[in-house]
């Protein structure tokens, strides 16, 4: 009996994945208008873009400015946001804190504060350097 096989080069995941030709760039406000101004240059001036096309485009065109603004607020949100941590965990300074240390709950009194690859670590009387999130107690030292 003849079975009818179907190569495994031919199934679907093994299919190459077409490649993005996009380029580098993202398109961006610039680019949009460059590409509305080449519309309203080129088209028929014996049928002309309707008003409501001209309109929606100016919306997305709005839209699209406002969201690039938005990110860029959230940028500058993101940036101060670091710097502000370090200043709340700076309160820290000469407090113990306690952390858990596998089952065992150590302590000691926060020298320092400093910043290390976007997390707050902090230097202790001990020499020990913890992150921040592992504290689980702050108490004033007496």
């Amino acid at each position: 009996m003849a079975t009818n096989a179907i190569d495994s080069n031919l199934w679907l995941a093994n299919a190459a994945q077409p490649e993005s030709k996009t380029g580098n760039r993202i398109l961006g406000k610039d680019d949009f208008l460059k590409i509305l101004l080449a519309q309203l240059q080129n088209q028929d001036p014996l049928n002309p873009m309707e008003d409501k096309d001209f309109i929606s485009q100016m919306a997305s065109f709005s839209s699209l400015e406002q969201m690039m603004n938005i990110a860029d607020l959230m940028q500058q949100w993101m940036q101060t946001s670091h710097r502000d941590m370090l200043l709340r965990y700076s309160e820290w300074i000469g407090k113990t804190v306690s952390w858990l240390d596998g089952s065992d709950v150590k302590q000691a009194v926060v020298q320092s504060v400093q910043q290390k690859d976007g997390q707050v670590v902090l230097g202790l009387e001990n020499g020990a350097m913890i992150a921040a999130d592992e504290v689980i107690k702050v108490e004033q030292t007496s």
